[in-house]
């Protein structure tokens, strides 16, 4: 949820940008926790153009959307009209398998980086990457530098600042554990069977088969 909220939070607080939510079927989209929704009152259907494109990433569901044709298509079609198309967490996988980042260094979340491989682009451990028009952020939280970021490029650095102070964004956390390659090595274990739980438990066993390719590529993927 925080891949699509962080940035909004930010966004929200710059004015003149008209910030749409657009799902593939509009409505009510669940969190992969199943305990919020966002009420996304676009379709895909109903959007044809934007300047700036963000793609959210997710826990486990990002694997439906990366083989979903429509969704696909319709990301490189609004990528024809966009200043910059851009990605939280996961959400560079999905846009990773539209063929657009192919060549081209991408992050992702820590764990499932290298299936960005899959798809011709180049896994990099960085908090954000920019190549040309597009710009890829790791994991979850990342989504609220990039989006401070993006503001700076649009509006320039005193309003980016200004967005910044307004939502209060002052990380000072309580541990040092927030970075894959520094954190502790106990810590990437329960963090990686934590993952898996809920990616268990959000996919359906037919999923789990029809995606174990994914699923083990995910499970190697943790070495570091």
């Amino acid at each position: 949820m925080l891949d699509a909220i962080g940035p909004y939070e930010v966004f929200k607080k710059v004015n003149g940008l008209n910030v749409k939510f657009v799902s593939k079927e509009k409505g009510a989209i669940e969190a992969d926790s199943h305990l919020v929704s966002i009420n996304s009152k676009y379709s895909i259907d109903e959007v044809d153009k934007a300047d700036i494109l963000l793609i959210p990433g997710s826990a486990i569901a990002f694997v439906r959307e990366m083989k979903d044709e429509e969704v696909l298509n319709w990301i490189t079609k609004i990528d024809q009209t966009t200043h910059k198309t851009v990605s939280v967490c996961t959400g560079s996988i999905i846009l990773a398998a539209t063929g657009l980042l192919k060549g081209k260094k991408a992050t992702s979340h820590w764990k499932p980086l290298e299936l960005l491989s899959m798809h011709g682009a180049i896994p990099t451990r960085e908090r954000i990457i920019e190549e040309g028009k597009f710009i890829t952020a790791a994991g979850v939280s990342a989504g609220i530098d990039l989006a401070i970021y993006l503001v700076s490029l649009l509006k320039g650095d005193t309003v980016a600042k200004a967005a910044q102070l307004a939502i209060e964004y002052d990380p000072q956390p309580m541990f040092q554990s927030g970075n894959y390659l520094s954190a502790e090595e106990d810590v990437v274990k329960l963090a990686e069977e934590n993952m898996e739980r809920d990616a268990k438990r959000e996919l359906t066993l037919w999923e789990l088969i029809k995606n174990a390719d994914v699923f083990i590529k995910l499970s190697k993927s943790g070495n570091r």
